[in-house]
């Protein structure tokens, strides 16, 4: 099995743990660290990360010739949207939908996912295309993965936050792509000089180079 598939199964793994964590539970109706985020919707957003890449596997549809990364982002409308764009509106009420039934629920239906995830990805093609049917184009598996483990990523950070527990320790194989992805988005998006500036000049940074 390849590395970023590895990776995202380490991160998956460690995002259900943080599920079940019992702060998690007790605040779950609270506001989260996310504006108009509840502690709930931001869980839910982070399970559905395992539904995204099950929905994928389970297509055996035609897909279309692979996006590559940077322009998938590009064209991704919640990206550059504000918090009222239908594209956001939409993430969060998807993600109160899906805790619905609780946490324990969620973490359960989370580790159901990954376990079957732990069987599917490493009997995929190295070579996978996958068609994402919310954004009408394709990616190449272990890219669309790549933007998987982002979500997982960030949002365990967000979701550690709002209930003050230290974020989930990673493996260097997770969290090296991760930023390796957004420097990438980033420059993109600001420009080399501005990342540069930030990284090596504070009194010459501009105010943000959040690549989102």
């Amino acid at each position: 099995m390849g590395e970023s598939r590895q990776s995202y199964l380490v991160a998956a793994a460690s995002a259900v743990s943080l599920l079940r964590e019992p702060t998690v539970s007790a605040a779950w109706n609270k506001p989260s660290a996310l504006t108009e985020f509840s502690i709930a919707g931001l869980a839910g957003h982070l399970a559905h990360q395992l539904v995204r890449v099950h929905d994928v596997l389970a297509q055996n549809g035609e897909v279309q010739e692979p996006t590559e990364l940077i322009e998938h982002y590009s064209r991704s409308p919640w990206v550059q949207a504000g918090l009222d764009h239908e594209s956001n509106v939409g993430i969060r009420r998807h993600g109160e939908e899906s805790a619905a039934e609780g946490p324990e629920a969620l973490a359960d239906r989370a580790q159901a996912l990954l376990d079957g995830l732990r069987v599917a990805l490493p009997a995929e093609p190295a070579d996978r295309v996958v068609y994402l049917p919310w954004a009408g184009w394709s990616l190449r598996l272990d890219d669309f993965l790549l933007t998987r483990l982002v979500e997982l990523v960030v949002h365990s950070d967000d979701l550690a936050a709002s209930v003050g527990v230290d974020t989930p320790e990673l493996p260097a194989s997770v969290i090296s792509p991760v930023v390796e992805l957004l420097a990438q988005l980033a420059v993109h998006r600001h420009g080399a000089t501005a990342v540069i500036r930030t990284l090596s000049r504070a009194e010459r940074a501009p105010a943000t180079i959040s690549a989102f």
